[in-house]
């Protein structure tokens, strides 16, 4: 009788050896295991091919690549990772194997049975995303000071926005909260001004990896 962790499969796109690039976690040598599908299509997304296609791997064989990377660090993202039910199975896989683990996740999909070991670093979806409505808020009470929120805007309303959640729900007290801009629609200068003006208790970010080599797969 076969194991659930045998028995496990998952649909992957790729796994790649990089700098993070986002997140406190940036610029550290990092795993990542990106899983196929998301049930959202943000208008600014980055990963549209991480959507469909991939390959079905057993996590058996996706832990033996990930260690043949040799780091410490592992991010698995997307797509939306938590839209395959064998991710929760991966997750305390790499916990168990003494990665430190990362999860990036839209924040649409239930993360209460995320292993606590892990630091889920979730999106708040701003209206310039398209997907407002899809913001689960009752993750929040699963985030804990491990974790990190993620907001990407797109313009000055999205930052209000953003400026908003922040006093509603009191972020910053729950935890890290990241604000960055979408590359191509809002300058970081303008952000930067907004963040300092308001004296905002956020960390403002840019996508380091997008800065070192351009919009390209596997960095």
């Amino acid at each position: 009788m076969s194991s659930p962790r045998s028995s496990t499969r998952l649909r992957i796109s790729e796994i790649f050896h990089s700098l993070q690039g986002e997140s406190t976690r940036v610029g550290l040598p990092t795993v990542f295991v990106r899983l196929t599908g998301c049930p959202l299509r943000c208008v600014w997304c980055d990963t549209e091919y991480a959507f469909t296609g991939g390959q079905i791997r057993t996590l058996d064989d996706v832990l033996q690549e990930v260690a043949g990377h040799g780091a410490h660090y592992v991010c698995v993202t997307g797509g939306e990772p938590l839209a395959q039910k064998s991710c929760l199975v991966l997750l305390t896989a790499l916990c168990d194997a003494g990665y430190s683990v990362s999860l990036e996740t839209s924040g649409a999909l239930d993360v209460a049975d995320v292993d606590p070991r892990v630091s889920k670093i979730m999106d708040l979806k701003a209206p310039g995303s398209g997907e407002v409505s899809k913001n689960r808020l009752t993750n929040l009470a699963h985030i804990g000071l491990a974790d990190e929120i993620k907001m990407v805007l797109a313009d000055e309303a999205d930052y209000l926005w953003a400026r908003e959640m922040i006093a509603t729900h009191r972020l910053s007290e729950r935890c890290s909260v990241l604000v960055s801009p979408v590359q191509g629609k809002l300058d970081p200068q303008d952000l930067a001004a907004w963040v300092l003006r308001d004296r905002l208790a956020v960390r403002m970010q840019l996508q380091m990896h997008r800065i070192i080599w351009g919009e390209r797969t596997g960095v």
